[in-house]
């Protein structure tokens, strides 16, 4: 990595493979800068499954203008709550989803962290099917084939960890800034657009606006559960401020650049699919670009692919940690990036036919499920305990935080019971959506539900025993090391 390590070095280097799994991170080993929240969430967004976002709101004919005000505003509410997410990171030291237990219980967390591991898997399946098909249209190699082929490379950033991911969605930053920035500059110049009925935006449409709106925060919402694994070997002296304004800004540019370049390109071209429609799109430009442009969409998804293999592995451990205690050893790592690897694997082969349905109903679906998770996570960490955690007793089941948590469990339940009314799928549709004719506002309704239970809940927590611990374990925290299992070299880029 560019920034300098400090701490813990075999030979003056930081390990070639990432030796730390779901344990806490000490300061001797803190690195890297708040700016490299920028460049890991700009690049995990600037890809062609954010694409997929911008096309939902065309296919249901909904204005251009209108599709971008939708994705815009969603963006901006979803990336909100992400980004606060981050500041988790450096503070704790530990993977997110651990960081579930104080507010659910040891035990009470297996709840979030199920959906988690569900979520790193579905996104996966959507991300490897996009990569192997934009290979498959430079290549000409059969899609199965292809996939695996994406697996494969996501899996290689995967088991280097940490800094192998922050490396590759570094550099994915720099080049797509310059290639994309051409083809983005050079799809305005090219594309022909039809003209706008209604005048101005075009026909507002409440239905498909809320449809663009739902799908573009659920996008952002559902990186909530693993934000903080990619900034908790920062200094714990990292401002809240700098973690959330770089967190921020680089999901929001990166997501809203590309759903609009998707809503442009199949408002151009309604007939074309997401990737069909970058390689039209490009050889507009110049003959063979469409090309390079897919092969850069398919080397940014194995950043992404990576980031979910990764975090898929974290949430399954800290399950796994739950049932029997887990040592930070390489070896269980691994295992569980390969297991999270063939689960996505096997989906993205079987991924049905109707791509766009399933995309949107996946992403709104999910956000039922994380909506009331992150409202209770947040509100405690700033809110409620505002930062301070006795990190030591999060690995202890019989520990202050309990087996079973009931202010999160009962915060989350009543959050998610009060949003079914208002709920808007092809699966599901509540009378209030119904009324509404199919418009969702359950996101409205889960947020501040789940928020406001919970922090009522919590009005009479006694906290002070945890501050006191919090301090007295300090220094215990800070003797913590991995036990490393592998060779040691240099980290990529340092």
């Amino acid at each position: 990595m560019s920034d300098t390590a400090t701490g813990d070095k075999v030979g003056g280097h930081r390990p070639l493979v990432e030796v730390h799994s779901i344990d806490y991170i000490p300061m001797a080993e803190r690195h890297g800068k708040a700016r490299d929240q920028f460049t890991l969430w700009f690049a995990s967004d600037a890809e062609l499954a954010t694409l997929a976002v911008g096309l939902i709101g065309i296919t249901l004919g909904l204005s251009l203008p209108w599709t971008l005000v939708a994705a815009f505003v969603g963006l901006g509410f979803g990336t909100f709550f992400m980004a606060f997410h981050s500041v988790q990171g450096p503070r704790m030291g530990i993977p997110q989803m651990l960081q579930s237990r104080p507010q659910f219980g040891y035990y009470g967390a297996l709840l979030p962290q199920a959906i988690a591991v569900l979520l790193f898997v579905g996104f996966n399946v959507f991300n490897t099917i996009i990569a192997a098909t934009a290979l498959h249209a430079v290549i000409s190699i059969a899609v199965p084939v292809t996939v695996v082929i994406a697996a494969l490379g996501g899996l290689l950033f995967a088991y280097g960890g940490y800094d192998w991911i922050h490396f590759i969605q570094r550099w994915g930053t720099y080049i797509f800034v310059v290639l994309g920035g051409v083809f983005t500059v050079g799809v305005l110049f090219t594309v022909h657009l039809p003209a706008v009925t209604g005048g101005g935006l075009g026909r507002f449409m409440l239905t498909p606006f809320l449809v663009v709106f739902v799908a573009a925060a659920a996008y952002q919402i559902s990186s909530a559960p693993y934000v903080s694994d990619y900034s908790r070997y920062l200094d714990r002296k990292v401002t809240a401020r700098q973690c959330f304004l770089w967190t921020y800004a680089g999901a929001m540019v990166g997501a809203f650049w590309m759903i609009a370049l998707g809503g442009l390109l199949l408002a151009a071209h309604p007939t074309a699919q997401t990737v069909s429609v970058v390689g039209i799109a490009g050889n507009h430009i110049l003959s063979g670009f469409g090309s390079v442009i897919l092969v850069l969409g398919f080397l940014m998804l194995l950043g992404t692919v990576a980031l979910n293999m990764y975090s898929g592995s974290e949430a399954l451990l800290a399950m796994v940690d739950t049932v029997k205690r887990v040592k930070p050893r390489l070896i269980f790592r691994v295992s569980t990036v390969l297991l999270i690897t063939v689960l996505a694997t096997a989906g993205a082969l079987a991924l049905p036919a109707n791509f766009l349905t399933a995309y949107s109903n996946f992403l709104t679906i999910l956000l039922y499920f994380l909506i009331p998770w992150t409202a209770v996570n947040l509100v405690d960490f700033y809110l409620v305990r505002r930062g301070r955690y006795a990190v030591m007793e999060i690995f202890k089941v019989n520990g202050i935080y309990g087996r079973w948590q009931w202010r999160g469990l009962w915060a989350y339940a009543l959050g998610f019971c009060l949003m079914i009314p208002f709920m808007s799928t092809a699966v599901f549709t509540g009378p209030v959506a119904n009324a509404l004719h199919g418009a969702d506002l359950s996101v409205f309704v889960g947020l501040p539900v789940a928020a406001g239970f919970y922090y009522l809940f919590s009005r009479d927590l006694e906290i002070i025993q945890e501050h006191i611990l919090a301090d007295s374990n300090a220094q215990e925290l800070e003797e913590l090391r991995a036990e490393p299992d592998t060779g040691f070299g240099s980290a990529p880029g340092s």
